[in-house]
């Protein structure tokens, strides 16, 4: 199925696309720039989850971070970013998975978010929604 040939989404589906990414890119701004200073806090709570204190870590993790969501944001580039922020979430949930968090409120969290984010991407791209035909 070509992008054309996609049936075209309600207004209220594109607005609620359109809201859903948006949380998603805001969540994702202040997730990566709260690690970009070398905030106490922050270094700190990357310990117990098995990563050094170091703010060099903790500002690049925000950079990759805000990188993939300014691509997300983009429309041109928007898939792009959606995989990226899909592999970030991935490595989010290995970490909590290898420390043993709790399943529903720390394992799936990167899971909630990613059903945020590529819902959002699929009511408002036709070429997701080209990729993926939930109905004919």
């Amino acid at each position: 199925m070509s992008i054309s040939q996609t049936a075209p989404v309600s207004a209220g589906a594109l607005w609620t696309g359109r809201a859903l990414s948006g949380l998603m890119v805001l969540f994702m701004i202040f997730d990566g720039a709260i690690k970009l200073p070398p905030l106490d806090v922050v270094t700190q709570t990357m310990v117990p989850l098995g990563w050094p204190a170091d703010p060099n870590v903790a500002r690049m993790l925000g950079v990759i971070g805000l990188v993939s969501t300014a691509l997300y944001a983009l429309p041109r580039t928007s898939v792009l970013g959606a995989l990226l922020l899909t592999a970030y979430m991935g490595g989010a949930i290995a970490t909590n998975a290898r420390i043993g968090n709790p399943l529903f409120s720390h394992m799936l969290f990167g899971v909630y978010l990613g059903i945020i984010l590529w819902g959002g991407l699929y009511l408002r791209d036709p070429r997701v929604r080209a990729l993926i035909p939930f109905s004919r």
